[in-house]
């Protein structure tokens, strides 16, 4: 069956550094484009950045932009993010996602890991 397992989440203070990971199995992994969102408490849920199946494109949300780098290893079938100078409202669950479309949509989430940046 299809698993995505996010690693990397925890405890950092302000301006500290993380890098999530994302780990597929039981998809052709570059087959799929990869979205990180977040979903912090009493909030909806938002989407972070996107990496293109065969990683040449990205985007961010103005949030994060020039913070974080979203990036995939397709022979290891992970996708990363790289979050530096992290603020405490980028406290939230993250979640990876992964979306392709083949005469369906075809759309798998990971079970988050908790990210908090506090003092």
């Amino acid at each position: 069956q299809v698993q995505l397992v996010e690693s990397g989440g925890g405890l950092v203070q302000p301006g500290g550094s993380l890098r999530l990971s994302c780990a597929a199995s039981g998809i052709t992994f570059s087959y799929y484009a990869i979205r990180w969102y977040r979903q912090a408490p009493r909030k909806e849920r938002e989407l972070v950045a996107t990496v293109g199946s065969a990683g040449g494109s990205t985007n961010y949300a103005d949030s994060v932009k020039g913070r974080f780098t979203i990036s995939r290893d397709n022979a290891k079938n992970t996708a990363y993010l790289q979050m530096n100078s992290l603020k405490p409202e980028d406290t939230a669950v993250y979640y990876c996602n992964a979306q392709r479309f083949s005469l369906k949509w075809y759309d798998y989430w990971g079970q988050g890991t908790q990210v908090t940046v506090s003092s």
